[in-house]
């Protein structure tokens, strides 16, 4: 009897156990459902640290927006307010004919601000030559990148359907050839250009459209960032605004970036807290085009050598192989460290609690080269700690995992031979064997110590790098979108690999575009790097009198930025100033700015009703946004919570005075 009772407890507990496991793995079933298809954003900011590994610290819990230093510091720049965006046609417009010249087939190569530049220029080339324009072509095979099958070429970047709609008045846009005209292209009987950069609209009406008319198909090939003239002749101002159209309007990325970069920018403001964005602007290429090695040590500084030694055989480099890359900083063509970026934002009184958001798909030298910078503001994020790696998977979509194909060389004969003498050495004790030989990873094999010395070339990218490369296009479209809605905006460097506007051009012209007023530092590095070299000794201490010279200048990089960017991007990239051919005036358009910018054209009349509510509103507001006289104290202050120490305090009549400056030299 005893026996029978233990066993029908013991059954008992059996059962027991075994709902409460079936409980306990329904139950994590259910939250990871709910973690993994929950669409809507995180309403609570409290809620979403849980998650995710960022947790803002703040001074003080209260945020003044209403007071002299908020405006000075996030406030918009008033001296560019009456400018506003206006990119559709001013004179006679006419619909896209129904005859078309033919087709054009464009295959676009290049980073994520040269696809960009392209697709609005091979849009203005469909309008000129009247042709009709199939979806670009930007990944051309997805297997031999590895990259996910359900979004192929535009698509995986880009929303087709939304760049179809936004075009239908301007240009005739179709997804593919036609079967017959599919067939002579995978044939290679199809005509062909290779388009030099900044083509002129000549090139396209006396060389392309006669190859058009006669085999009623072209193929482009794009591949140095944009295959015509950025400054286009007067009498074509309606093919810059197509461009505006383009660049601002149709091209939107696709859904799951959207609403990934919508999420991310969700949960940057969940705090209550305005934004910077910061681009470093220092990838590989550019350092090694520019001839900025030196800026680095040891590893960093041969890889980059290596690549100029490349970049020099291959024509894109035709200066020396060693340049002073001193001399090059001094002269402004060097990106400026992230360091030295916070350095600036500090001085003009930015404090150690503000959210810095850090974008750009690399940065050379690694999270080494931002040490600093964290340790200036504490609370410094990007993409990966404000979003979770599902997140990001879901926007790669389905990819398979890529097995390593790599031929590896067979054990030689003589160590067979030995390792088969040692197991067949009979009973006698054997010797130890010998100790393994260090294993070798990956990184051994295939890093820069397993190439950089045996040839001149580059290594040949990997499917896993070509995969990578495609990944940044997408990371780069989020970086894009939070850097474009930032409340301030400061790049490191506006040139790339090629010495042409990069990334961060492209979003100082689409937030002069969008929202002209915004605070956008546009810094004159010659200048920025003379006034860091005065005071190099005492970057952390810095005395009153320098710390005015670098706010006075970051004050005027607002507006005299604007007008340099009309000599130095414009000529090589409409989108990155597309003033004045997209911009139109509220206010008196003999205004000096607006006149400079050459910004004359009157803004619609349906704007007037929200320019008078506007306009009232700010009547109330102070007409100096410089007083400062709380704030300007210096400037690393983060010991024991106390934001008032690291290089003394300006006391109240000298802050004045030094904001009055500030004030008088910005206008």
């Amino acid at each position: 009897m005893k026996g029978e009772g233990k066993m029908v407890i013991m059954s008992k507990m059996k059962w027991v156990g075994l709902v409460g496991l079936v409980l306990s793995a329904f139950s994590l079933f259910v939250h990871f459902l709910l973690a993994r298809y929950t669409e809507e954003g995180i309403s609570d900011y409290q809620s979403s640290v849980t998650i995710f590994s960022w947790r803002p610290i703040f001074e003080n819990s209260d945020f003044a927006k209403n007071s002299p230093l908020y405006r000075r510091l996030w406030g918009q720049v008033r001296r560019l307010e009456s400018l506003h965006p206006d990119a559709n046609p001013r004179g006679y417009y006419a619909d896209p004919r129904s005859e078309s010249s033919g087709y054009v087939f464009v295959r676009i190569q290049g980073g994520f601000h040269e696809i960009r530049n392209s697709i609005c220029d091979v849009v203005a080339i469909s309008r000129l030559l009247n042709a009709t324009l199939v979806i670009p072509e930007i990944q051309s095979t997805t297997s031999s990148k590895g990259i996910s099958s359900e979004f192929k070429s535009f698509a995986y970047l880009y929303n087709e359907d939304q760049f179809m709609a936004a075009l239908v008045k301007d240009v005739k846009v179709v997804k593919t050839l036609p079967q017959n005209l599919k067939g002579a292209r995978r044939k290679k009987k199809i005509p062909s250009f290779r388009v030099p950069n900044s083509a002129s609209p000549y090139f396209y009406l006396h060389h392309v459209l006669p190859v058009l008319n006669k085999h009623a198909v072209v193929e482009l090939v794009v591949s140095e960032g944009g295959c015509l003239q950025a400054i286009l002749p007067p009498h074509l101002e309606e093919y810059q605004r197509l461009r505006c159209r383009v660049g601002f309007h149709a091209l939107r990325f696709r859904q799951e970036v959207q609403e990934l970069a919508t999420k991310i920018l969700h949960r940057l403001r969940a705090p209550g807290r305005p934004f910077i964005a910061f681009d470093p602007g220092m990838t590989r290429d550019a350092l090694a085009y520019h001839g900025c090695a030196e800026l680095f040590q040891d590893v960093h500084t041969e890889l980059i050598q290596h690549k100029r030694a490349w970049m020099k055989k291959h024509g894109i480099v035709k200066g020396k192989l060693s340049v002073n890359s001193a001399k090059q900083r001094l002269n402004g063509s060097c990106p400026l460290m992230p360091e030295e970026v916070g350095i600036l934002l500090r001085a003009y009184g930015y404090s150690w609690d503000t959210i810095l958001y850090i974008s750009g798909g690399e940065v050379f030298g690694g999270q080494r080269t931002l040490i600093p910078l964290h340790a200036m503001f504490e609370n410094t994020v990007d993409r990966t700690s404000l979003g979770a790696a599902w997140e990001m998977s879901r926007i790669y979509g389905r990819e398979v995992n890529i097995v390593d194909t790599k031929l590896r060389a067979p054990p030689s004969v003589v160590q067979e031979k030995k390792l088969g003498a040692w197991k067949n050495a009979g009973p006698r004790p054997h010797p130890l064997p010998p100790p393994p030989a260090r294993p070798k990873y990956p990184h051994n094999i295939e890093g820069w110590w397993g190439w950089v010395a045996e040839s001149d070339n580059e290594p040949e990218s990997t499917v896993m790098e070509l995969r990578t490369n495609a990944h940044k296009l997408l990371w780069e479209a989020i970086d894009y979108l939070i850097c474009v809605e930032a409340d301030v905006f400061i790049p490191g460097f506006d040139r790339d690999g090629k010495g042409r506007p990069n990334f961060a051009s492209l979003v100082m012209g689409h937030r002069l575009y969008q929202s002209a007023a915004s605070k956008t530092f546009r810094l004159d590095r010659k200048e920025v790097v003379k006034l860091l070299e005065e005071n190099r000794e005492h970057l952390y201490q810095a005395n009153h009198t320098w710390l005015t010279s670098i706010r006075k200048h970051l004050r005027r990089s607002l507006i005299d930025g604007v007008i340099e960017a009309s000599s130095k991007s414009k000529p090589f990239s409409f989108l990155s100033h597309p003033a004045p051919e997209c911009s139109c005036l509220r206010y008196d358009p003999t205004k000096p700015v607006e006149a400079s910018l050459g910004v004359m054209h009157s803004c619609p009349k349906w704007m007037d009703s929200e320019i008078k509510t506007k306009s009232k509103d700010k009547e109330t507001e102070e007409d100096s946004d410089e007083d400062v006289s709380s704030s300007s104290g210096l400037f690393f202050k983060n010991i024991g919570g106390n934001n008032q120490s690291g290089g003394g305090e300006l006391i109240k009549e000298e802050s004045q005075l030094d904001d009055q400056e500030e004030l008088e030299g910005s206008d």
